[in-house]
């Protein structure tokens, strides 16, 4: 995985997929930079917060098991080990499970996996365990998500499945499914149209991509930042009434 939100920041940091080369950004909202709210009881992201590179959740095609498309970006990983991250760190992880958010009417996958050099790692093989050395972590993890909108004025999230966390071998499944899926959009198979989606997809090792460059275009000496409204994370607690 890619460490885009070290645990217990704010920062909204993600992969820029409409950005030539998807850099890592911190997303920005009306000129104003985005940091996730402090939900009671938990300060920012509870989980080192990234993404598997190559996958995409495609949104014209519906999964049959949460009846909505995909939400147009890479498959989003929760890693539950004890080391804090930082953004841009790559993770090999072990994947323990996953979860299916509803974020407005679309299918956002969330996978639990943890660092492959984690004490624990030996001893995590699937959900269940998460639920036996880290007793707590998954319920936790349900609420902040159905909750971490909700200080903005946005109702509460839903999830597919219930709020169940399937395990292993299903994640596995929605792993291969996604990875496919972006092996379709990379090769060309899938027209890129703004009525489609708006990643970018230029890259300069796919050999068997369209859209591969060999221009040096992705080599840059500078960069150009444009100035933004820039303000500090809302270091305030939000109380919110919602059951797990």
């Amino acid at each position: 995985m890619v460490v885009e939100i070290p645990r217990w920041t704010n920062a909204k940091i993600e992969i820029a997929t409409d950005e030539k080369f998807n850099p890592l950004k911190q997303d920005v909202k009306k000129g104003k930079v985005r940091f996730v709210r402090n939900c009671f009881p938990y300060k920012g992201y509870i989980w080192n917060y990234g993404a598997l590179p190559q996958t995409w959740e495609d949104p014209t095609m519906v999964n049959a098991d949460t009846n909505a498309k995909g939400d147009n970006d890479p498959i989003d990983v929760c890693e539950i080990g004890e080391q804090l991250g930082y953004t841009g760190q790559v993770k090999q992880v072990k994947v323990l499970g996953v979860m299916a958010l509803l974020d407005e009417g679309e299918t956002d996958w969330k996978l639990l996996a943890i660092d492959v050099r984690d004490p624990l790692a030996e001893k995590m093989h699937d959900i269940g365990d998460v639920e036996k050395y880290l007793p707590g972590l998954i319920d936790a993890t349900r609420h902040w998500f159905k909750v971490y909108k909700m200080p903005d004025g946005k109702p509460a999230n839903k999830f597919a499945f219930n709020g169940q966390c399937k395990d292993t071998a299903y994640a596995s499944q929605v792993i291969a499914e996604t990875h496919h899926a972006w092996q379709r959009l990379i090769q060309g198979k899938i027209p890129c149209k703004a009525d489609t989606h708006d990643i970018s997809v230029a890259n300069v090792t796919i050999n068997d991509s369209p859209y591969q460059v060999n221009d040096g275009s992705h080599k840059t000496e500078t960069a150009v930042v444009e100035e933004k409204s820039i303000e500090g994370p809302d270091e305030k607690w939000y109380y919110i009434k919602a059951s797990l």
